[in-house]
């Protein structure tokens, strides 16, 4: 038993340390990952003029590669992310090693009109989605952060499960008013809610870069030729050398139709082409992951000019297919909208569980401190919760709102909307430092209240798409955001009106000397 309470002690400090050192960098990512789930859908509230209806794949693909060959002359590759029930319009990316044009082009292609989207530039969902795990750093410097945080987040989930005694029965206690009693009550409960779900999202989101991390095995069996196992392993199609022959692509009609017959059905997903209007051209077709759990499955490699098909993935390894669940499993791209909303819901609850354990651990010190002078750790650690907790979604606000007040023809606007996203980050951070604690709870937590719950209004006033005209119309796309965006609008309100009562009036009276407790959220 000696040894156990050791044990239990050894972990506390674990679970405490490490959740402090990486608990904000987790918020952060839980946050913007659980928003993620609705990438699509928040891409397209960001679009309000797309209005557009599905074409035929085969159809789709060939409108496609007309348009790419087109704006696409000059490139060594080609990329079209196909339009599915989630997301109406084509994706088209255009790479190139030399001559005019830009190195990288990305554009929203409608194959119905058989134009570009006429909607406003944005990067939409995508930009929550990929700073959740590249915190929009350069290079891979945000990825390798990231890992870290995640590597963390395992160590104090499994730290937690020891430390808490009574995890499962304080899971069913929950005690209002009682200060920091209440929030390790709530954190707790959030831990618990969804604790399968904290370790699979953990562990998942590590797996598809685990070879950013380790790639020692590669580089032993695949010296200075990592691009060689990725392509033995059908991670990604490798780029042929170039022929110096122009030759025209193959029609893809019927590429498409054979690849859905040995699919049993499911649609194409991606279309990668290599080397396109060349005699070593090469088209890859992967399989649409709305339909089954395994990203990247379903992958057919076929000669771009004749259409003969020289490679398939059916023969995968139980590796490679265990790897392709593993990260399926964390984009949840296949589930449907019962189970979509569910993982959202339990991404809320690990949000929750990383800021109540960072409340927890400043409560603990100013409690311990009373009236002594604050430290100048503790008044850091009391900024960044603030600028963080109530500071990201005043951020997250900021850049919807710059979606709808930014001119659509602005140069440059998807850029514009990512810069408000910080500079409403970095006031957040600076009002946090320069106003006392308690009050900069209450005005960050107030204004994003204001941002979010307005976004309805706004999107009316600025698109004529409101919530009624949506809800007549049975638009649940542009409803959902709303009353979404409603409901957190009004549960910020909450916390900031609940951070405004004297810590007197939130903590419950007992029996004996009153003895002092911190106050602010």
């Amino acid at each position: 038993m000696k040894a156990l309470a050791q044990l239990r002690v050894s972990m506390a400090g674990l679970h405490i340390w490490g959740g402090l050192c990486f608990g904000w960098l987790l918020y952060a990512v839980f946050l913007t990952g659980t928003l993620s789930y609705y990438r699509d859908e928040i891409s397209l509230w960001m679009r309000p003029e797309l209005q557009t209806r599905l074409v035929e794949p085969s159809e789709a693909a060939q409108r496609a590669i007309r348009r790419l060959e087109t704006i696409g002359q000059g490139a060594y590759r080609w990329l079209i992310e196909m339009p599915d029930a989630r997301m109406p319009v084509a994706s088209l990316a255009v790479w190139r090693e030399a001559g005019p044009g830009p190195r990288f082009q990305r554009e929203a292609f409608d194959p119905a009109s058989r134009a570009p989207s006429p909607a406003r530039a944005t990067h939409g969902g995508d930009f929550l989605y990929y700073f959740h795990f590249d915190l929009h750093m350069p290079w891979r410097l945000g990825r390798f952060l990231v890992g870290i945080a995640a590597m963390a987040m395992l160590v104090a989930i499994a730290s937690g499960v020891i430390v808490h005694r009574r995890i499962f029965a304080d899971f069913f206690t929950f005690r209002p008013g009682r200060a920091q009693r209440s929030w390790l009550d709530a954190h707790n409960a959030a831990g618990v809610l969804a604790l399968p779900y904290h370790v699979m999202i953990t562990y998942t989101g590590l797996v598809p870069l685990m070879f950013l991390y380790l790639p020692q095995g590669i580089d032993l069996a695949f010296p200075g030729q990592r691009a060689s196992f990725f392509a033995a392993t059908g991670q990604s199609l490798p780029t042929p050398p170039a022929a110096g022959r122009p030759a025209p692509l193959v029609d893809l009609a019927p590429l498409v139709a054979e690849a859905m017959r040995r699919w049993g059905g499911k649609e194409v997903g991606r279309i990668d082409v290599r080397r396109p209007l060349d005699a070593h051209a090469r088209i890859e077709l992967t399989a649409s992951d709305a339909s089954h759990l395994s990203h990247g499955r379903g992958r057919l490699v076929f000669d771009g000019t004749d259409g003969r098909l020289l490679s398939s993935d059916a023969d995968a390894s139980w590796v490679v297919a265990t790897e392709r669940a593993m990260y399926g499993l964390h984009l949840a791209r296949f589930a449907d909208p019962a189970l979509r909303a569910l993982l959202f819901l339990s991404g809320v609850a690990g949000t929750a569980m990383v800021g109540t354990g960072l409340l927890l651990w400043a409560a603990a010190r100013r409690r311990k401190a009373g009236e002594a002078p604050q430290r100048t750790g503790h008044r850091l650690v009391d900024i960044l919760n603030v600028a963080t907790i109530a500071g990201l979604p005043v951020a997250i606000g900021a850049f919807f709102w710059a979606n709808r007040l930014l001119p659509a023809a602005l140069p440059g606007r998807a850029g514009w909307e990512v810069d408000a996203f910080f500079a409403a980050w970095a006031a957040a951070a600076l009002h946090a430092a320069l106003r006392p604690r308690a009050a900069a709870w209450v005005e960050q937590l107030a204004a994003a209240a204001v941002l979010l719950a307005c976004l309805p209004l706004l999107n009316a006033l600025a698109t004529g798409r409101g919530l009624h005209r949506s809800l007549t119309a049975g638009d649940w796309v542009f409803a959902g955001f709303d009353l979404c965006a409603l409901a957190a609008g009004l549960l910020l309100a909450l916390l900031a009106l609940r951070a405004g009562r004297p810590a007197a009036v939130r903590t419950r009276s007992r029996p004996g000397p009153a003895r002092p407790r911190g106050s602010g959220a």
